[in-house]
């Protein structure tokens, strides 16, 4: 039997002082006194709650310590320290499950409870003097007053989850930031004043608009209006910490609110929305009022400038966050490279949507990663406890709808709308943790909704108990206008003419609003475009001067194609970059690989930075890329596209992203939004991956300038091709993307030649616009011997958007055929084994805008022709046909050469794959074949 004789002598603050690190980070504390506290927690495991009078009534208490026969006698004293640690662990890890943070719900019941019996305490307890004290910073206190203490910090208005963080520091920062003020705030009259008047704008513009607007949807704020004075605290706070811009995201609920009053949107502006009129600019449809983006410049209250944007956003709730990061990101890369602290993303979710997008697990999983990380976001949830008509237990299994922040293991502070301070103060926690830190930070907003979702509901079918709570519970205002009437603070009068103040400004805003004819939409962030012009089909199919220099392609090549000798590399990285240094200058034939290098490399070397993000991209699904390439034995990486002057400003960023589509598109389209003169790139692993980021690519990419008047010149490479990989990874379905393009929208391509394709990422940054690119990239092609291109076709050639049969006698050609991609080389392979000199074989390169007259004249060169052929590996019902008939009326004459219909993209068997794709040349080249091509065999 140990008997710690030194337990009854030492100060009993000190044990208790080191049982709190051991119960935060076992492995901070010394090896032996780990075996002793996990003894004394494996002791106290075993012992029933009936069996505490006998061991209060002993002086020592006896604790085994687990897999071995020794005991430990621990002094009553002692004892009794630890057991009020084990509380205050107790509060500091399960007091948000016992909070007062719900304003219109009882609180679920948790078991075990915070009730002194639970630790082996009990009333007798109360006015004996515990050293524990120290730990919370209150010093040596009776029980009672500790737990006072651990009240008002964890089961307040606020209750904070943070003990699952393993890091100690962040751990005790949280703790000695809890510490002070018991977690409550000491807001001086006029900080609180100015809370009241934030307060008074929520509500007065909520009621306003309900009552001039009677039923149309607006999605209210009423039930979390202290939102918007603690965003006014933390752009304020935040702007003093240096913070220069701000981006936010937010869904529906309360965005009309933040925009007059946090964004400064004109309210006049928000009116003519409500009206209905048309729009000033004709070519544009625009979207619905709460959709919209905003840029604004807001003057702090010391006289600082900030930038604010507020993204545009879909009705798909969550989506916007990966955009905000995106933009986030790109700011910081073009404005403050390596410095987080300068751009400050914000994300407002919505509680059903947090709980139940997948996509928020996507963007809280970017949070670190070193291609995505921002430095922290702040993510607040304002919680309506409802979505749409569905209960909050149907609709997440977790306890907290925020159970997604604990993957990062961010603090989560859950906070009671109705108390403005306590917001207040929750969101001065968030901001100076993101500061600190660079980490993710969430807060939870428990409100209500006070109408249905869209003020033209009836909430009371779905949750009658719960509206008729909410019908008779008093706004923010009223309960805090109260509160500081009762503290002296304020008088009546005070709250009335804060009120008709506001409302006055509302009418006058009113009456401009109804003397404008049309709505001006003010495009987002127009600071980041300037120089940048609206651009419409025939200026998207001008000729565009995309050469470039020999003699610096020539610099170039050797800069990409040279090692550094002080490095060791494996073997066959050095042959690939020898090879690659070979095709340039000795055989003049260069792979797609060296014609995609070149053309980020004379890019950069003009100025433009490169951004490339997608699964793999840094040595490239199909092993063709290295743009990256490893030290073999240090691991170091080097980028050769990096090195391509001492002087060279404009970066290379690749970077292998997480196992995300739908994320990682949405961030990089964010990206691409707030850098227009970055080439962003997103590529697929296999072209069909896409299909996981369906949304972004429907709400964002394809229609967004018709919505938002937003440019955005995202790069989609999208692997595609037959091979026999089976349904999955054969097509990255175009007739999926040709059916989204409508008038100017976006360009979409499918290249055969890596001069072509240099050709094309080069007209993406030369034009004075931006439109998303969708190219059709190969997989056989990458090394296929046919598919290369010399030094003189990119030195003086241009992108095609029609290629030509240069090898074709026009006075001999019976049969043209037209064709896209890879499929181009199968026909080709075919027509020399059949020394079939009769057939043309034209490639389509831009798919949109569709080059009509390009492609009419140049079948109008082939006279003696007798039919012409579309030529498609995809089945009848994929690919560009469909396409061809919409948009180019003597496609309707073409025989049409293809698989038959499937629902699959392709074959899973390998041999029916390859006989099928037979069948369609066959039927290409000899017409009578076509019951091969309808009739399944």
């Amino acid at each position: 039997m140990d008997k710690y004789s030194f337990l009854n002598a030492a100060n009993t603050a000190f044990f208790a002082d080191l049982y709190d690190q051991y119960l935060i980070n076992p492995d901070s504390v010394e090896p032996s006194w780990r075996a002793f506290f996990q003894g004394f927690d494996f002791g106290m495991e075993s012992v029933d709650s009936e069996d505490f009078e006998s061991i209060n009534g002993s002086e020592l208490i006896t604790v085994g310590i687990p897999g071995s026969d020794r005991k430990i006698e621990v002094p009553q004293d002692v004892y009794k320290e630890f057991q009020v640690v084990r509380l205050i662990d107790g509060y500091r890890s399960r007091g948000h499950l016992f909070t007062k943070t719900n304003p219109v719900r009882d609180r679920r019941k948790y078991f075990p409870s915070l009730a002194l019996e639970t630790f082996g305490l009990d009333k007798s307890d109360l006015d004996v003097v515990f050293n524990a004290g120290e730990i919370l910073g209150i010093g040596p206190s009776s029980l009672k007053k500790i737990i006072e203490h651990l009240e008002a910090i964890y089961c307040d208005a606020i209750g904070i989850e943070y003990m699952y963080i393993r890091n100690p520091e962040r751990v005790q920062w949280i703790q000695e930031w809890l510490n002070v003020n018991d977690n409550h705030p000491t807001y001086d009259t006029d900080e609180k004043k100015n809370i009241l008047r934030k307060l008074n704008e929520a509500v007065s513009f909520e009621a306003f608009l309900h009552t001039k607007y009677v039923g149309q949807k607006r999605f209210s704020l009423e039930g979390n209006e202290s939102l918007i004075p603690a965003l006014d605290k933390l752009m304020e706070k935040a702007s003093d910490m240096g913070v220069e811009q701000f981006v936010m995201g937010m869904a529906h609920r309360g965005r009309l609110n933040v925009l007059t009053n946090i964004f400064g949107k004109a309210a006049k502006d928000i009116f003519s929305e409500f009206e209905g009129k048309d729009y000033e600019q004709q070519v544009f449809d625009g979207d619905v009022k709460y959709h919209l983006g905003w840029t604004s410049d807001r003057k702090t209250d010391n006289g600082k400038k900030i930038n604010m944007n507020i993204a545009p956003n879909p009705s798909h709730l969550e989506t916007v966050g990966a955009v905000v990061e995106g933009i986030t990101r790109a700011k910081q890369d073009r404005h403050f490279r390596d410095d987080y602290s300068k751009v400050l993303p914000i994300v407002v979710h919505g509680d059903a949507a947090i709980a139940g997008q997948g996509i928020a697990y996507e963007v809280v999983q970017m949070a670190q990663l070193d291609g995505y990380k921002t430095g922290g976001t702040i993510h607040i949830v304002v919680n309506n406890q409802i979505g749409f008509t569905t209960n909050y237990l149907d609709g997440r299994s977790s306890t907290y709808c925020t159970d997604v922040g604990k993957v990062t293991l961010s603090p989560v502070l859950h906070v009671n709308a109705d108390d403005a301070e306590a917001v207040v103060h929750a969101a001065t926690f968030a901001l100076d943790y993101r500061m600190r830190f660079q980490r993710d930070v969430f807060i939870d907003l428990l409100g209500y909704r006070k109408y249905g979702h869209n003020e033209g509901d009836e909430p009371r079918f779905t949750q009658p108990k719960l509206y008729k709570a909410i019908a008779k519970h008093k706004n923010p205002r009223e309960i805090y206008a109260k509160k500081l009437i009762d503290q002296g603070v304020i008088d009546a009068q005070y709250v009335k003419k804060l009120e008709t103040d506001y409302k006055a400004i509302l009418e006058e805003e009113l009456e401009d609003s109804r003397k404008e004819q049309n709505t001006v939409i003010t495009p987002f962030m127009q600071d980041e475009w300037k120089g940048f012009v609206p651009a419409q089909e025939d200026q998207m199919l001008a000729t565009i001067d995309t050469s470039y220099s020999r003699e610096k392609l020539e610099q170039l090549a050797t800069k990409i194609t040279t090692l550094p000798e002080d490095k060791k590399f494996l073997r066959k990285i050095e042959r690939l970059v020898g090879e690659r240094n070979k095709m340039f200058f000795e055989t003049d034939k260069l792979d797609w690989a060296m014609g995609e290098l070149l053309a980020y490399a004379s890019l950069l070397e003009e100025g433009f930075a490169v951004r490339f993000s997608g699964q793999d991209v840094e040595r490239g699904t199909f092993s063709h890329r290295h743009a990256v390439i490893k030290v073999e034995d240090s691991e170091e990486e080097i980028v050769l596209l990096n090195k391509l002057d001492e002087h060279q400003n404009a970066h290379f960023d690749v970077y292998n992203s997480l196992l995300s589509e739908y994320g990682v598109v949405g961030f990089d389209y964010g990206y691409a939004m707030a850098s227009p003169n970055t080439l962003t790139i997103w590529e697929a692993q296999f072209g069909d991956f896409s299909n996981g980021a369906q949304i972004m690519i429907d709400q964002y990419i394809s229609s967004a300038e018709d919505k938002w008047k937003l440019q955005n010149g995202l790069v989609m490479l999208l692997p595609h091709g037959y091979e026999g990989q089976g349904a999955e990874h054969s097509s990255a379905r175009m007739e999926r993307y040709l059916q989204l393009c409508a008038k100017d929208n976006m360009f979409v391509a499918d290249c055969t030649t890596p001069a072509n394709l240099f050709h094309l990422l080069r007209r993406q940054m030369k034009v004075n616009f931006r439109k998303p690119l969708i190219v059709f990239t190969p997989k056989s092609l990458l090394r296929h011997p046919k598919a290369v291109s010399t030094v003189d076709e990119f030195v003086n050639g241009g992108f095609q958007t029609v290629i030509d049969d240069a090898e074709a006698d026009v006075k001999k050609i019976k049969s043209v055929v037209l064709c896209t991609g890879k499929f181009y080389y199968d026909l080709l392979d075919a027509k020399i084994e059949r020394k079939r000199s009769d057939v043309a074989l034209v490639r389509l390169e831009q798919l949109f805008p569709l080059p009509v007259e390009k492609i009419k004249e140049v079948l109008a060169k082939y006279t003696n022709a007798k039919e012409v052929v579309w030529a498609q590996e995809e089945p009848r019902n994929m690919g560009a046909w469909s396409h061809l008939l919409l948009h180019f009326e003597e496609a309707r004459n073409f025989r049409v050469a293809s698989r038959r219909f499937y629902a699959a993209p392709a074959a899973g068997s390998t041999t029916r794959s390859k006989r099928r794709h037979a069948q369609v040349i066959d039927y290409v080249f000899d017409k009578t074949k076509d019951n091969m091509v309808r009739k399944p065999k």
